[in-house]
């Protein structure tokens, strides 16, 4: 007889198991702090499949090809529903690296896409790869835009930031170490039809799990992991700063934009004194100048701001990433966790009848006392049922616990390198805006003094 006729006790859900850590016991939480392993200890320095990270580094695409979508054109077409659109294509051209540095200037190869396909692309990668933190794609309409700031996708210096935005997307993309290897991405860049088709052939769609599913997940997981949890948490709160500092910004940005555009007023007024002042007519024409230079400047300077704004949409949008990648692990550990606990239901059912006690209320019971009992033919051919099923169980089960295993290392290990990208992108950009703050102070310095000079002319 096997264990369940031992009157082996059932057991709960099987929490999933942690990178680096002992096997978890039935009644263990992903959360016990022995078996934890340290963040970045162990899955960082070595990626799935025994390659080193460092290895993966050298063959990045990028380091083989040159990247760059050079320029953005409107166009006119025709929907899925026959129905004329104007949309934007933009050019991609990829050169190798190999001919630059030995000299040669061969033309680039360069194909059309459209910001939808950039879209499917992304949709492929989120779903192909769950444990990857997927670079974004830049916005489709403009957000967060101070009054002056046109919000019409087809505006041309709209159009221009984003296909600046799309460069580098395909750039992040190339430089990762796992997914710049796929074929799919290669095609996006190399071949021009029949790219939709192939995507499609690979069936990503119905791999993609359902918004309803995953929403179910994070409500009734269990045995939560901390790590993923706290990560949750984290990107919300990321995306929630970014929001309120790019706010500010737009906010900044339609007073200053008004203070600039006042001094106008001073280079009007100065010119109008000028044309009745004879000994004081020279300098205050020249105040004046500056004045008119000073209230131009201030075009240049947000066009330069908004740069440094969509350096921060980028991780606003990236917070979104990070959310994919726990939805993804909430999935896997309920799906460990039903698993887990149609185990134990029954392994408790062939207990039952192997005993002949009923542990709780069921229908099956109640039957049996109104109807009379299985005979032992009946009981023995059941018993020998579940015993198969609990068989397959246990090797579902663990294929479920190695596969929880594998994501929390690999999905961790990108997190990792996340984390790094994200600390210097975000301080070389604050830096840089400091700077151009700094710089645009100095202007307005110049300019005063400038003034003072002309004044003291007179």
């Amino acid at each position: 007889m096997s264990a369940c006729a031992e009157g082996e006790p059932s057991r709960a859900p099987i929490p999933m198991e942690r990178p680096e850590a002992e096997p978890l016991s039935a009644s263990g939480s992903c959360q016990a702090g022995e078996a934890e392993a340290e963040a970045g200890s162990g899955p960082a320095a070595e990626e799935p499949g025994g390659r080193a990270a460092g290895t993966m580094m050298e063959d990045c695409l990028s380091k083989k090809i040159e990247i760059t979508v050079s320029e953005a054109e409107k166009r006119t077409g025709r929907n899925a529903m026959n129905m004329q659109e104007i949309y934007t294509a933009y050019l991609i051209e990829t050169r190798a690296v190999e001919s630059q540095t030995e000299g040669q200037c061969s033309p680039p190869d360069s194909l059309w896409r459209r910001y939808s396909e950039f879209e499917l692309l992304r949709n492929y990668l989120l779903v192909n790869y769950p444990h990857i933190v997927v670079p974004p794609l830049p916005e489709k309409r403009a957000e967060f835009v101070w009054h002056k700031l046109s919000a019409d996708n087809m505006d041309p210096d709209f159009v221009e930031r984003r296909r600046i935005g799309l460069e580098n997307f395909l750039i992040r993309v190339a430089s990762h170490p796992i997914i710049c290897q796929d074929k799919i991405f290669y095609s996006f860049l190399t071949q021009e039809g029949g790219w939709k088709e192939m995507v499609n052939e690979t069936g990503f769609q119905l791999k993609a799990e359902s918004r309803l599913k995953a929403l179910n997940a994070t409500f009734r997981v269990k045995n939560p992991d901390k790590r993923f949890t706290e990560l949750k948490h984290y990107s919300d709160e990321l995306q929630s700063v970014i929001s309120h500092l790019l706010r500010v910004r737009a906010r900044v940005a339609d007073r200053l934009y008004g203070v600039y555009k006042v001094h106008g007023n001073y280079g009007r007024v100065f010119s109008e004194w000028s044309a009745i002042e004879k000994e004081m007519g020279d300098g205050l024409q020249s105040a004046g100048h500056h004045m008119d230079v000073y209230a131009a400047s201030i075009d240049d300077i947000l066009e330069e701001e908004e740069h440094y704004a969509d350096q921060l949409k980028e991780y606003l949008f990236y917070a979104e990433a990070l959310r994919a990648v726990c939805r993804k692990h909430e999935l896997i550990q309920y799906d460990l966790e039903m698993a887990a606990q149609d185990l134990a239901s029954k392994k408790q059912q062939c207990e039952e009848l192997a005993t002949g006690t009923l542990r709780t209320f069921s229908l099956k019971g109640m039957t049996s006392k109104l109807f009379g009992q299985e005979s032992p033919e009946q009981r023995e051919g059941k018993i020998k049922v579940l015993e198969e099923q609990i068989h397959d169980g246990e090797e579902q089960l663990k294929s479920k616990n190695v596969e929880g295993r594998e994501f929390v290392k690999s999905a961790w290990a990108d997190i990792e390198r996340f984390k790094e990208q994200k600390n210097h992108d975000l301080k070389e950009a604050l830096i840089n805006y400091a700077v151009m703050q700094i710089s645009m102070c100095k202007k307005g310095i110049q300019v005063w003094t400038n003034a003072k000079e002309c004044f003291s002319k007179m």
